[in-house]
């Protein structure tokens, strides 16, 4: 997890030397533009939503009956956390939207940055290049699918007072895993990796998804300029972190 941190400071000063500003500053600043249009439908979507929960579970009318201020309390809590779920899901989903249409532009950078780590240059393909963008549609749907089950598992949690308290926590080390993974796939697809050997392979360095996924959400807390540096730092960090293990491999 420290190495998955410590690489996206290591990917700002390889973006630095090697100028390339152009391929994070135009898919950053169409990712800016689409996340604050998908917030702004979301904050206008929630709320309605959990009130609809609420009054179809019959919860405030129970609660007004009872007139008991440490329920309300917990219930009001539980309203709170049950939107920061909610904000994390939809965000989920709207990430790998843009994971699926930007997959090619992605795999490029991946090849990029560790082209120039080796010294190479980059040979394009047509054939590799349509079979990258297969694998990573391929892997934004799968991973999709697994923290939609996951995070409708710690929806239902987040229903049961104290213990859901703590299931924004959960919700989010899920959604760093699964951005992680996708990011560092493309440098296991790249070396030849299948898919099983990729979820094989991220799976038992976790720390390393997680911790991509982590800074990834962090630099959310940076309006304008986060959100349009996230989506390629992320993709070279996770190039960066990787690289070393290919070299023990070798």
């Amino acid at each position: 997890m420290i190495i998955a941190i410590q690489a996206y400071f290591e990917a700002h000063r390889f973006i630095k030397k090697h100028k390339l500003w152009k391929w994070i500053l135009i898919p950053g600043i169409i990712y800016a533009v689409l996340f604050m249009v998908s917030i702004y439908f979301f904050s206008h979507t929630s709320s309605n939503f959990i009130e609809w929960i609420i009054l179809q579970t019959g919860l405030k009318n129970w609660l007004d009956r009872l007139n008991n201020s440490f329920l309300g309390f917990l219930f009001t809590m539980g309203s709170l956390l049950l939107w920061l779920i909610l904000l994390l899901f939809y965000f989920s989903l709207f990430k790998y939207v843009f994971l699926i249409v930007g997959s090619p532009l992605f795999a490029y950078l991946s090849e990029k940055t560790e082209a120039i780590m080796e010294g190479t240059d980059i040979r394009f393909s047509f054939p590799q290049l349509l079979k990258d963008i297969r694998r990573g549609i391929h892997i934004a749907v799968r991973n999709s699918l697994w923290q939609t089950v996951y995070v409708l598992s710690i929806l239902l949690l987040s229903l049961i007072p104290l213990a859901g308290w703590l299931t924004p926590i959960l919700a989010l080390l899920v959604e760093c895993y699964y951005y992680g993974f996708s990011m560092l796939d493309y440098s296991m697809g790249r070396h030849q990796k299948t898919i099983p050997e990729s979820i094989f392979f991220i799976g038992n360095h976790k720390g390393l998804a997680v911790g991509n996924g982590l800074v990834f959400y962090m630099m959310h807390f940076l309006p304008i300029i986060g959100w349009v540096l996230a989506p390629a730092y992320a993709v070279v960090a996770a190039t960066v972190s990787m690289y070393p293990l290919k070299q023990t491999q070798k």
